[in-house]
């Protein structure tokens, strides 16, 4: 997916980039691939997969939930800015919040965010599991998204107690979605949620299969979840 074609695919559906966002997204891959270089962001680094699998995969979550409507998003274990940073450039109203458990990366997106003259985006260096027992961001957000952090089992638990009632937990997921959920949906309920939207796709060229959940904060997450950093991993709700 060349940059023309990128640009073309989300006109196609309602999204067009003003000048200064297709600037933005050229300087986004400029920024990925010199950092790539001193620390591992991705393993994606030819221009037309990054624009593909990078770029447009994380703008997919917007053509399946209401993120015009959203206010206020974090993005759990956001790595290189997947999917929340090229959200944010097309949604310039959403105030974003990410936190990663790696400094390196931060320091990347803390620059990133920088050059790119993103307001409203605060960066946290932190394990989720105890971001979300933070009274100040405990059932706060809008909506939460993640993108290739862990399985449904785990991710809800990191997830979920961020989501505030009647919020979404936007989960992106790969060709194993449905073997996940399957896995994961009791941890799901568990924590609050509500499965309410199920949308599978092909990414439009190199056509590997994406699977986007859309689960509803239907009710508080119980005070001891999450649990410890690890826990959810050596023992998930499942």
């Amino acid at each position: 997916m060349n940059e023309s074609e990128f640009h073309d695919l989300l006109v196609e559906k309602g999204l067009s980039l003003t000048q200064t966002q297709i600037n933005q997204f050229k300087l986004y891959y400029e920024l990925l691939i010199d950092w790539n270089e001193k620390i591992n962001l991705t393993a994606i680094t030819e221009r037309n997969e990054v624009y593909e699998k990078h770029f447009y995969d994380s703008i997919s979550a917007a053509f399946y939930s209401p993120i015009e409507n959203i206010q206020s998003l974090c993005d759990v274990g956001a790595g290189a800015g997947f999917p929340s940073i090229p959200l944010k450039i097309c949604f310039p109203h959403l105030h974003v919040t990410i936190v990663d458990s790696l400094n390196k990366r931060i320091s990347f997106l803390e620059e990133l965010v920088s050059r790119l003259k993103l307001e409203n985006v605060q960066l946290f260096h932190a394990r989720a599991e105890e971001f979300g027992r933070q009274p100040e961001h405990r059932e706060q957000y809008d909506a939460v998204t993640a993108r290739a952090v862990a399985r449904m089992s785990v991710l809800s638990e990191l997830c979920l107690p961020l989501v505030k009632l009647d919020g979404l937990f936007i989960a992106l997921k790969g060709s194993l979605g449905n073997e996940e959920w399957t896995a994961g949906k009791k941890a799901v309920s568990i924590l609050g949620g509500k499965l309410v939207d199920q949308v599978s796709f092909n990414l439009p060229y190199e056509e590997h299969k994406r699977t986007i959940y859309l689960i509803k904060k239907v009710k508080p997450t119980p005070k001891k979840y999450p649990r410890k950093p690890g826990m959810p991993n050596k023992q998930p709700l499942e």
